[in-house]
Formats: structure tokens, C-alpha cells, sequence
């Protein structure tokens, strides 16, 4: 059985938000802040590996858009939707259907 590691790749999705949120992985403004998420096919095979992926991302994603002050409401909207396009990019990257079935599932309940 091979275990060769994939890598989902986490990225802020605009300049705006890299610089509003600040560097992460010592970022420039050529390379936004990114965090990898690895996993493997194998990881996916089973509901607990797919979780477990899952719950990998959504961690990442909260590095690479960290939480804002309480008090700036618009801060924290901008967070929230900094880290919903994370997500969705990872899942979309890995294309696995049992992954983004639960990527949906949790979308639908926020």
C-alpha cells in the first residue's frame, strides 16, 4: 500500500485581506499567506479519515485567517468569509466527493 502524501494548499483569497489580517508563514505581497494540509488518499478512503481531513482544513484555515477582535463586527464578517473561501478552495483542490459532501453538509448549517 503506498502512503504517498498529498498536499492541500490553504491561501487568503485577496491582497486586501493579507494585509488586513497580517503575514502568516512570513508572506509577501507576491505570495499570500498559506498553510499546507497534508492527507492521502488512504485518509479518505474511511467517514474518520475524511473527518479527520476535514477538521485538518478548517484548523488551517483559522491560521491563515486569524480571528479578529470581537469588537470590529465587520472584522469578524470578513474573517468568517476569509476562512469559508479556504475551506472551499481545499476541498475543491482535493476533489473528493465524500469530502465535499461533508464540506456541504457543515456549509448548509452555518
Amino acid at each position: 500500500m503506498s502512503h504517498f502524501v498529498k498536499l492541500a494548499v490553504l491561501t487568503l483569497g485577496t491582497l486586501t485581506a493579507a494585509l488586513s489580517f497580517g503575514a502568516v508563514n512570513a508572506a509577501t505581497p507576491d505570495s499570500p499567506p498559506s498553510v499546507v494540509v497534508k492527507y492521502s488518499d488512504q485518509d479518505l478512503s474511511t467517514a474518520s479519515g475524511v473527518n479527520e481531513v476535514y477538521r485538518r482544513i478548517v484548523r488551517a484555515s483559522k491560521q491563515v485567517c486569524p480571528e479578529a477582535s470581537f469588537h470590529d463586527l465587520s472584522l469578524q464578517r470578513k474573517v468568517a468569509e476569509c476562512r469559508d473561501q479556504a475551506v472551499a478552495r481545499a476541498i475543491r483542490q482535493i476533489d473528493n466527493s465524500q469530502l465535499a459532501a461533508l464540506y456541504a453538509s457543515h456549509s448548509k448549517n452555518s
